[in-house]
């Protein structure tokens, strides 16, 4: 029941507190910050699907509308035509650099400060084990 309020409640407060931060909601902010740590800063759609945990056509009409703030571009990819890749633009970075702190101080509030150092190592062991076990090629888990 502790994990099922935690999936519940977590997400949806993150999403409060970004909207009101940078009006974005949490799964704007993951996809903006999974092309951030890409090389290049872009990332073949199936692959930002994988890593966000979502459908092609979820994240198709998340991607269009970062598009229509400029923040994100949607081209082929040179190596495949057949491939669509996103990409992230510099005022997107930008945008995500200023929300960052905020977002950062408010996962530390919310999950880190009521944690000590073994109850870190032991979620992280925990939640990488579950992960693994649902989806062993998981992108976190490389």
């Amino acid at each position: 029941m502790a994990l099922m309020a935690l999936s519940m409640q977590l997400p949806s407060l993150l999403d409060t507190e970004l909207h009101r931060q940078g009006r974005i909601t949490l799964f704007d902010y993951h996809v903006l910050a999974m092309l951030s740590e890409s090389e290049g800063r872009l990332l073949p759609m199936s692959e930002l699907a994988g890593r966000t945990n979502a459908s092609l056509s979820r994240l198709s009409h998340v991607v269009k509308k970062l598009e229509g703030r400029g923040w994100v571009e949607r081209s082929q990819s040179t190596d495949d035509a057949r491939v669509s890749v996103a990409h992230l633009r510099d005022p997107g970075l930008d945008m995500l650099r200023g929300l960052a702190p905020e977002h950062v101080e408010s996962v530390r509030r919310l999950v880190f400060d009521g944690l000590d150092e073994q109850d870190i190592v032991d979620l992280t062991r925990i939640g990488r084990k579950l992960v693994g076990g649902m989806d062993p090629q998981h992108w976190i888990l490389r």
